[in-house]
């Protein structure tokens, strides 16, 4: 997750990829239109807990009923997920109403620790499906690496298994890429693993690092995007099968004052049809309280597996292809910090829906919004 207000300046540097071709799909390009959007106020509270910091969302169609994952690290509360319904009369969204929190179980089936006390039994929420195969539910968390004089906190990122309850049922196995390290080779702080999606048939996870490991190259700045690796794990052996190279596009405002932070990184997937995701890019610059959000659509079908490459740079690989399908720029609307995305109901057209909800990072500054798709194919 990122946390947009409170993170520090990070230098990046212009990088060479010169050996690396991005494919061309083929496939139409459909085309999201606004239908309605809804805000939850920063004061929302739900059965003792603050709700903010949603920063993934599923839909059980069969329920009709909506799973979101909070990225607290257990400071407000324990760490945590919702479920809730998203009324839709008419294609406009009249509530949102919660029915649960279920609070997250570690492997003793305990609650995660207190980031600010305990950090190390701490979590890091950041995505969250539903399977209905198994009735069960996969997050991800992005672990941490900290390192400075007053403390190192080296924590691997992870795919978890649970129960409806949040009970822990076991962890995928992350391949050798994506483990923490305190040398700058693997994942980046606060740029690991963040959004999930299986396949339509539940065979397959997806899953995308939000930022390039260090091996691969430099963060994007405002002339070259990052390369980051989305990650294909088969769903019954938990298991890293592919991976695979996406270009990122460049921050998409200079930060002001000149030199402060600014970032731009993948904040959510979604399976949209066979080798293809929804890939959510999401920049923000200090200096504008917006952020950019952009929607394409990436097709991995001519994409070279990189799973055995140790690193992307001058490699003569074929990148996952990608074309621009919404730059949410163009509504006309305040865009806060996009997170998640999912299929919701099929609209009154006949049209699915995809509903994207934002992470406000529990600051009174940001705003959660939900805001509902009409998917033209």
């Amino acid at each position: 997750m990122r946390k947009i207000l409170f993170l520090v300046f990070i230098q990046t540097v212009f990088f060479s990829c010169s050996n690396l071709k991005q494919t061309t799909g083929n496939t139409a390009t459909p085309k999201l239109k606004l239908v309605s959007t809804i805000e939850i106020p920063f004061d929302k509270t739900f059965e003792g807990t603050k709700v903010g910091g949603l920063s993934g969302i599923d839909y059980d169609a069969k329920q009709d009923l909506y799973y979101l994952i909070c990225d607290d690290r257990s400071v407000f509360n324990d760490s945590r997920f919702y479920t809730a319904k998203i009324n839709l009369p008419q294609d406009k969204i009249k509530s949102i109403d919660f029915q649960n929190v279920t609070y997250l179980k570690d492997e003793a089936r305990k609650n995660y620790g207190n980031w600010n006390t305990t950090p190390t039994t701490a979590c890091d929420p950041e995505d969250m499906r539903y399977n209905p195969k198994t009735n069960s539910l996969v997050w991800s968390s992005e672990g941490a690496r900290v390192i400075n004089a007053d403390k190192e906190i080296l924590q691997n990122p992870s795919l978890n298994f649970i129960d409806l309850n949040g009970n822990f049922l076991g962890k995928a196995k992350l391949p050798k890429n994506l483990e923490i390290q305190k040398e700058e080779k693997g994942p980046r702080n606060n740029g690991t693993l963040e959004g999930i999606s299986f396949d339509f048939k539940y065979n397959n996870i997806y899953t995308n690092i939000e930022e390039p490991l260090f091996e691969d190259g430099d963060q994007a700045n405002t002339r070259k995007g990052g390369l980051i690796r989305l990650y294909q794990f088969n769903a019954k052996t938990k298991k890293n099968t592919a991976q695979y190279g996406y270009q990122m596009e460049p921050i998409a405002l200079e930060p002001n004052p000149k030199g402060a932070f600014a970032v731009n990184g993948v904040s959510a997937i979604q399976y949209y049809g066979k080798n293809q995701l929804l890939v959510v890019e999401r920049s923000y610059s200090t200096g504008t309280q917006a952020c950019t959000v952009k929607v394409f659509l990436c097709d991995l079908k001519k994409a070279t597996d990189v799973k055995n490459y140790n690193s992307l740079q001058n490699q003569k690989i074929e990148l996952a292809s990608k074309k621009l399908i919404l730059n949410m720029d163009d509504l006309g609307i305040f865009i806060d910090n996009v997170e998640g995305l999912t299929f919701g109901p099929k609209l009154a057209n006949g049209n699915p829906s995809i509903i994207f909800v934002s992470d406000n990072n529990f600051s009174d500054k940001q705003k959660t919004q939900i805001l509902v798709f009409e998917l033209v194919k």
